[in-house]
C-alpha cells in the first residue's frame, strides 16, 4: 500500500516512516507538513492510505480529510493525534476510517487499521448497488390517475 504521511512535526514524520518501513506491504510515497500540502499531495501521488495528523497549520487534518475524501477515487485516511482526549467521533464525520493516538501507532496497529478500513470499504461498496436499485425502482404504489 502506498502511504502519504501528513504531520507538521518532522520527528513524527520520521517515526511514521519507520513504522511504515517495518510494516509488510506498506511503502511511504510522500510527506506533507500542512493540510493544504496534504490535499495537493494526495491528488498528485494518489496514495492508497493517508496518515493524517489532526492538528496542522493552515486547514486542520479534519478539513484536509474532508477535501481528500471528496474525490471520486479517494484514499483511506487514518487520523492521528498526540492527545488521547481528542474526540475520535470527528474521524467518522470527516470521512476518516479510524482515529489512532500517536503513542499507540506501530506496525501492528497500522495493519489492523488498514484491515478495518478495507472491511468498511467492502461493506460500503456492497451496499451501493442495492441503494441504486431502490432509488431507480418504479414505485409499487400506484396513484389512480384519470380514467
Amino acid at each position: 500500500m502506498r502511504v502519504l504521511i501528513v504531520d507538521d512535526l518532522a520527528p513524527f514524520r520520521e517515526v511514521a516512516r519507520a513504522v511504515i518501513d517495518a510494516s509488510d506491504g506498506f511503502e511511504a510515497v510522500g510527506e506533507a507538513a500542512s493540510g493544504e500540502e496534504a490535499v495537493l499531495s494526495a491528488c498528485l501521488l494518489q496514495p492508497d492510505l493517508v496518515l493524517m495528523d489532526v492538528n496542522l497549520p493552515g486547514i486542520d487534518g479534519l478539513e484536509a480529510t474532508r477535501r481528500i475524501r471528496s474525490h471520486p477515487i479517494a484514499p483511506v485516511v487514518l487520523l492521528l493525534s498526540t492527545w488521547e482526549s481528542d474526540d475520535g467521533d470527528g474521524a467518522e464525520q470527516c470521512g476518516a476510517a479510524e482515529y489512532i493516538t500517536k503513542s499507540r501507532f506501530d506496525p501492528e496497529r497500522l495493519a489492523q487499521a488498514w484491515r478495518h478500513a478495507l472491511v468498511g470499504q467492502l461493506r460500503e461498496t456492497a451496499m451501493r448497488p442495492v441503494a441504486r436499485a431502490r432509488v431507480g425502482e418504479p414505485s409499487r404504489h400506484r396513484h389512480p390517475g384519470p380514467s
